[in-house]
Order: structure tokens, then C-alpha cells, then sequence
């Protein structure tokens, strides 16, 4: 790229953004596709990767489409880019009403930035309403979704591919925080597309990690223990949404004079938005959470991130720790591990991956019955998927192949949970064991490393610590509060 066009996107920086240099990658990135290259990029958690697409977008000529998995991480990014003064960005979501919706669909000329779920995305009103406009770029955010939702409960993704066609083939950005070789291998599989990949560290050197082995009937008193000097911005990260509220009660016992919440995928929209907000905002102290809550929230204070839980795979778990310490300040992940805990990711396995019966029942046209009456909607939708791709497939293939292609899917997420356990069960250190996975070389801790090195979970637990917290959220008037916030966004 030229040295005109370089020095326009830092001047640009500076105009948009505030921001005299950028930072490690951002430039790469904006002029990989800025020279019409479609680009797979990995960047760490809280490093700016929005930039990579927003300064480009702001600039170019045409709208930049930005496929986002969550509601709450587009409307954190319109709110966030509004208050900066750019006022020439909107989302698509399923909280607006049909109104709502026409008025942006309406208005798409105005847009510089459109923010849409990959199921927005499939409505033949909006495909047809951008087919229209000119596309400079199709931004794929948290494009780890791709692989790790794509091929059960979140098929949309798949789809994706599809509907940059229909957009006139717009140079695309896929960007991620947790993308492993074989998952970006996956994300350029999936939209058959040739693609650049720029690959940076991944490491989040401030972040201190521990593992505390406890017994299934001490975990609720360990939790307390670690957290009882702790004052401090924390997320709790559940596998259970029934756990997770049954510890939140428990938290909101002992610790009183602490603002406590709980978020996970049962609640409803408006609930979780708020009280999202809420814990952006130093209202709250603590959040009981399921996986539902955390991707692309920037909040820089968060200091201590516990999984209560394991996840289920290496990627899961960088990501979510990755939601502590963006303001470069030490930051601690702990994860309470009981004998037996892999038992439960592997059972959340079946539930989302159909068995060869709900299979050949689901492909039997003479069956009794409606497929929701004996599936739930993960492997509803994996098998609609499935049935989409193999439409071609003869009869009496289609079923062999789906149930291979299932037992496939198994396979890889078995062995996604046998990598962390030995993680877990590890005696060398843990920072090289987490992100070897993805880059070759592993940086040295900014201030402890691991308890398998220099860390001392005793030590740091009888240490108090406090922070500067706002008022109280309130909570008579949160209808209002909503309409607020997503009039912002």
C-alpha cells in the first residue's frame, strides 16, 4: 500500500479515533483489506480488533456489513461509536420490532456500519434491500462462531458464504481472539473463500492463571474463601444456568453489602441487557454467568475471572478469561476443578448432537408425529442443516452420511475436553500449555505467571483488595432504562 494511503489511515486514527499509533496488527489488517484481500485475522482479547474494520468502513465509500453473534455486542458497539460522535451506524436485531426494522432497512444509504446476526442476515428483505448498496466490506466478528457454533445450534453461520454472493462478493474480514490452526483452517473451508491470514500472539501477559482442586462438596466454600478479600470486579462462569442462579443466591447471603447478578441464555433479552450494563458500568461486583454473557465486552476492570465450571474446550476458556484485565493491570484466572467435573461438558455433548434413531427419524417422511416433538432446537437445527447439504445425496446415503458427519462432530469435541482436562491436570506451566495451541513462541508473564511457576493462590487470596465503584443499578424504573439504552444503539 501506498505511502498516501498509509498516511490517511493515520490520520484517520487520530480524527476518528483519538489515537496517535496503532496497535500490533491493526494496520496490517485495515490495509489486507483495504487492497480488496479477503482476511482471516487473530488478534488477542481487548486489543482493539474493531478498529481493523471500523476505520476502513468510516473512510471508504460504500456501508460495511459487521455480522455479530450477540445482540448486547452490537448494541455495546453502536453505543460506543455514537458517543465518539460517529453517528452513521445502526443495527439489525430481534429486540426491534417491525417498525423499527423498516426504519434502518429504509435508511441503509445514511449507514456507514450495519451491524446483523448471521440470522438476520438470512431474511430475504434485508439479503435483497444490501444486495442494492455497495458493500466495501463483510466483517465477520468472533469469527471462531463459524466453527465452534456453526455445525450445531447456530447453522446461520454456515450460511454465511452464501450470502456474500448475494452481496456482490464484498471483500470479507473474518476476525478472531481464539482461532487455533485447524478452526481457521475450518472458517476458510466453510466460506470457500481465499484468504489472507495475519496470525498475532494471542498471549495476554497481565493475566495470572491458577488451578484450585477442590472435592464436589467443598467448591461452594472454596468460592467463598477466594473471593471473601477479593472486592473486586468479578465474573463466575457456570456451565449450568440452575447453578448458576443457586450460587448467586448463595453470594448474595454472605457477601450482603455486594452487588450480585446472574446471566444466562434462559433469561430474557431485555433482562440480560441490562443488567450487562449494569455490570459495565461499575454497578455491580459480581456476575454469576453462563457463556451467554462476556463475548466483545470491553470493560477494562475486571480483575478476577473463576470458572465454577470447565468449559468445554482450550478456546472457550481463553475467551473467557480474556475478559479480565483490558487495562493492562494484573489480573487473576482461577478455575475450581473437582474429579468428575469433565462429565458434565461431555453430557452437554448429547444434548446437542442427535443420536443415529432421532437421525433416521427425523429423515422418515412416513414418521409420527413432528421432529420438535422428540428433538430440542440444537439438533433440530443440525439436522435441518444437514438435510440442506445432503439434499442432492440419494435416500439411502443421506442417513449414513449425517450420522458420520455426526459421529465426527463428537469426536472432535471429546477430544477439545481431554485437551483442557490435561491442561488442568498439568504440572508444568500454564501459560505455555494454553497458548502453544496457537502461536510458537509464548511470551513472559507481566507480573505472576501460573501457580505451576511463581504464583501463590494463598498468598494473593489473605491479600485484601477493593475498588472505586459507581451507585447502586437501579432497578424500579429498568423499563425505561432499556428503552434508553436501545434507542442509543
Amino acid at each position: 500500500m501506498n505511502s498516501a494511503i498509509s498516511n490517511d489511515i493515520d490520520q484517520s486514527l487520530i480524527s476518528l479515533f483519538g489515537f496517535k499509533q496503532f496497535r500490533a496488527g491493526q494496520r496490517e489488517i485495515i490495509e489486507s483489506i483495504r487492497s480488496g484481500n479477503h482476511t482471516l485475522a487473530t488478534l488477542p482479547t481487548g486489543s482493539g480488533k474493531s478498529i481493523c474494520y471500523q476505520l476502513p468502513a468510516l473512510i471508504g465509500e460504500g456501508m460495511t456489513v459487521v455480522v455479530s453473534p450477540l445482540i448486547s455486542l452490537m448494541v455495546d458497539q453502536v453505543k460506543l461509536l455514537k458517543a465518539q460522535g460517529i453517528k452513521r451506524v445502526a443495527s439489525l436485531n430481534s429486540m426491534m420490532n417491525a417498525k423499527q426494522k423498516s426504519a434502518v432497512i429504509n435508511r441503509l444509504d445514511t449507514y456507514k456500519l450495519l451491524y446483523c446476526s448471521p440470522e438476520m442476515l438470512q431474511q430475504e428483505r434485508v439479503q435483497l434491500a444490501l444486495s442494492n448498496k455497495t458493500i466495501d466490506f463483510f466483517v465477520i466478528d468472533e469469527a471462531h462462531c463459524i466453527s465452534q457454533w456453526g455445525h450445531e445450534f447456530r447453522p446461520d453461520f454456515l450460511r454465511l458464504r452464501d450470502v456474500v454472493k448475494k452481496l456482490n462478493n464484498p471483500t470479507v474480514l473474518a476476525l478472531s481472539a481464539t482461532a487455533t490452526p485447524s478452526i481457521r483452517q475450518d472458517i476458510i473451508k466453510q466460506l470457500k473463500l481465499p484468504m489472507t491470514e495475519l496470525v498475532y500472539p494471542i498471549d495476554r501477559p497481565n493475566i495470572t492463571f491458577s488451578v484450585d482442586e477442590v472435592t464436589p462438596n467443598n467448591k461452594d466454600e472454596r468460592l467463598i474463601d477466594l473471593i471473601e478479600q477479593k472486592n473486586i470486579p468479578t465474573m463466575i462462569y457456570f456451565s449450568s444456568r440452575k447453578v448458576s442462579e443457586a450460587v448467586y443466591r448463595l453470594l448474595q447471603s454472605k457477601f450482603p453489602e455486594r452487588e450480585v447478578a446472574y446471566y444466562h441464555g434462559g433469561m430474557e433479552q431485555d433482562e440480560r441487557l441490562l443488567i450487562q450494563q449494569q455490570f459495565m458500568n461499575n454497578q455491580l461486583d459480581i456476575i454469576c454467568c453462563t457463556s451467554a454473557f462476556g463475548m466483545g465486552v470491553n470493560k477494562s476492570n475486571i480483575r478476577l475471572v473463576i470458572h465454577y465450571h470447565m468449559p468445554s474446550t482450550i478456546e472457550s476458556f481463553i475467551q473467557e478469561v480474556g475478559r479480565a484485565g483490558r487495562d493492562g493491570k494484573q489480573s487473576v484466572s482461577i478455575l475450581l476443578y473437582a474429579p468428575g467435573d469433565e462429565y458434565l461438558p461431555f453430557q452437554l455433548i448429547q444434548t446437542e448432537l442427535p443420536t443415529e434413531d432421532e437421525v433416521n427419524l427425523f429423515l422418515n417422511e412416513n414418521m409420527n408425529g413432528q421432529p420438535e416433538d422428540y428433538l430440542n432446537e440444537t439438533k433440530m437445527r443440525f439436522l435441518e442443516l444437514q438435510k440442506e447439504q445432503h439434499q442432492k445425496t440419494q435416500k439411502s446415503e443421506q442417513a449414513k452420511r449425517i450420522i458420520q458427519y455426526r459421529n465426527d462432530r463428537e469426536r472432535i469435541k471429546q477430544q477439545s475436553i481431554f485437551k483442557l482436562v490435561d491442561w488442568i491436570k498439568a504440572d508444568t506451566c500454564r501459560r505455555v500449555g494454553l497458548f502453544s495451541h496457537f502461536q510458537p513462541d509464548v511470551s513472559n508473564a507481566k507480573y505472576e505467571c501460573c501457580d505451576c511457576c511463581d504464583f501463590r493462590l494463598e498468598e494473593w487470596r489473605n491479600t485484601p483488595e477493593t475498588y472505586q465503584k459507581k451507585n447502586k443499578p437501579l432497578r424500579d424504573n429498568w423499563e425505561a432504562l432499556l428503552g434508553e439504552l436501545l434507542m442509543k444503539g
